[in-house]
């Protein structure tokens, strides 16, 4: 362990020097600024903000996260991807006959399996990674775009953050002016925690973008044309409510610090996926407690919707933020089964695990679909993708 004093060249909290401590001799600031330089295990030692400690990540630099994320990707899923290292864009191996929709989305790395786990027979044909909750840029949907497309257009599905949806905008427009693709877009918006967040105008798109992806890219299997894929991805948002908690914070390894503030006994209940503030913070409670704060919010409104056909239930996923032990994930799916049974909700399907994550973050969130025959049907179509795989 090693002590030294560096110099800071951001206009940041810190002040012009900082004392830190590091493993070997690789050190960052550890502010919220992107760091210099600097190495996976660092710590501030500063006495006005007590002690903080050491960011520990199986990571080789800050600077690589997300190149060597996706390379080892690659690695492991050799006859299913194609993982583009330069543009941080992740393809199915297999493309899609000549004639059908080809769909990509895409967002900040952090969230894995969302959105490069999902690419495959029965979902994505690509998914565009930026940094750690940092939107994709345009490039990047342009490529993929054009790399998918099979001449009967591309579906964009976009998770409703102000950047994701201004990006994916400026890339329809490029894709348009370029090469006369046509291209449709959905963006999710199913967060009931609040209107309006700190990367958000509207409600934010988190769980529901996972059932988006697998029924809509059940749709585009058909040959569906893109009308109707965009339309039945439509279906599936407006149908879809979701709401989340969290019990600590993340740690993005640029910061090489918790994002936020939680006290040990304490739980924010709204939490974001990237920690963007939530409806408000109380004590840590009982599991069965918990369940009631998700489902409550969320019933209030799916209960108000009606499906397209006859109802046949809801889709349920109970999600890990990805800290949660799959125990606790159990835990949490008996207590919500049993309150939507006391409210007279048919769960005819679920999933419980992690497919939307926020890096470290002990919490999860709960999203339900109110489904038809129809959407249950694509629901249950083949899919085979490192993330969701059955029928195949």
């Amino acid at each position: 362990m090693v002590a030294l004093m560096i110099g800071c060249r951001h206009a940041c909290r810190c002040g012009p020097w900082v004392r830190i401590r590091a493993v070997r001799a690789t050190v960052t600031c550890t502010d919220v600024h992107r760091p210099f330089s600097l190495g996976p295990l660092a710590v501030r030692a500063d006495p006005r903000r007590g002690s903080v400690r050491p960011m520990k990540k199986l990571i080789n630099s800050v600077d690589s996260v997300v190149t060597d994320a996706l390379r080892g990707m690659a690695a492991a899923h050799p006859h299913e991807l194609d993982v583009d290292l330069d543009q941080h864009i992740v393809y199915r191996h297999q493309r899609k006959e000549k004639g059908k929709v080809a769909i990509i989305s895409g967002g900040g790395s952090g969230h894995e399996p969302l959105h490069g786990g999902f690419v495959g027979t029965g979902m994505l044909d690509a998914a565009c990674a930026g940094e750690i909750f940092t939107s994709p840029v345009p490039d990047q949907m342009v490529a993929a775009t054009t790399a998918v497309d099979r001449g009967a257009g591309v579906l964009h599905i976009v998770k409703n953050y102000t950047g994701d949806v201004m990006n994916f905008e400026m890339a329809a427009e490029i894709v348009d002016a370029d090469s006369g693709i046509q291209v449709a877009s959905v963006v999710t918006n199913d967060d009931v925690a609040v209107e309006d967040s700190l990367y958000t105008a509207g409600r934010r798109g988190v769980g529901v973008t996972v059932m988006v992806e697998k029924i809509a890219g059940a749709a585009a299997e058909e040959g569906r044309p893109l009308d109707e894929v965009a339309g039945i991805a439509a279906r599936v948002n407006a149908a879809g409510r979701s709401m989340g908690m969290a019990l600590t914070s993340c740690t993005v390894p640029a910061n090489g610090k918790p994002s936020f503030d939680l006290p040990a006994d304490e739980m924010e209940i709204g939490i974001g996926i990237h920690g963007e503030p939530g409806r408000h913070r109380e004590k840590v409670t009982s599991a069965a407690e918990v369940a009631e704060r998700l489902v409550t919010p969320i019933l209030a409104e799916l209960t108000e919707l009606e499906p397209a056909g006859a109802d046949e239930g809801v889709i349920a996923m109970v999600n890990g933020m990805g800290a949660t032990p799959l125990l606790e994930l159990y835990l949490m799916y008996g207590e919500i089964a049993r309150l939507l049974q006391g409210a007279g909700i048919t769960v005819a399907r679920n999933l419980v695990g992690n497919y939307i994550t926020s890096l470290d973050m002990a919490g999860c969130s709960l999203t339900l679909v109110r489904v038809d025959a129809e959407l249950l049907r694509l629901w249950d179509a083949p899919v085979h993708t490192p993330g969701l795989r059955w029928g195949v």
